[in-house]
């Protein structure tokens, strides 16, 4: 399934030095997930990676500049849409349930939209607890990820 790779493919350039192609297609075989690398340089056009420096002075695959975060959130909607079961808030902390192995590309992305009031994720493999800072009005927040889903 295409959208559940972009959703690992954006973790491992998020968690991992990826600086080829071919070392994109072996992270995502470790993974269980067999790609072709016409398939892999798809994917990196179609989420917009770019490479970016390192501190060793090599490059590698990284995501988009503030440029292209308008497209960045389309695309975040678009896998809400697909992969998000259930959204519930408790206290500071609003708990996702999602498909199965969707969770910590999900949570990666919510990182990526860098709202004020989220202090991070926690992913297992399909359920996200998204940390919120104490003084915010987290109901907004949920509101805004449920907009995601399409759910007000």
């Amino acid at each position: 399934m295409k959208g559940k790779r972009h959703l690992k493919i954006i973790n491992l350039v998020k968690n991992e030095k990826i600086e080829t192609q071919e070392d994109l297609a072996r992270a995502l075989e470790e993974e269980g997930i067999e790609v072709t690398q016409a398939t892999v340089s798809r994917d990196i056009k179609d989420l917009g990676l770019i490479k970016i420096p390192v501190e060793d002075g090599t490059y590698k695959y990284g995501m988009p500049p503030e440029a292209e975060k308008h497209k960045m959130a389309r695309w975040i909607e678009k896998m809400f849409k697909n992969f998000v079961l259930s959204i519930e808030i408790t206290g500071n902390i609003i708990v996702i349930k999602t498909i199965s192995g969707t969770a910590g590309g999900l949570a990666s992305a919510i990182d990526n939209l860098e709202w004020e009031e989220v202090m991070g994720c926690v992913a297992g493999d399909d359920c996200i607890f998204v940390a919120l800072k104490e003084d915010c009005v987290c109901s907004d927040v949920l509101r805004r990820l449920r907009e995601l889903i399409g759910v007000e």
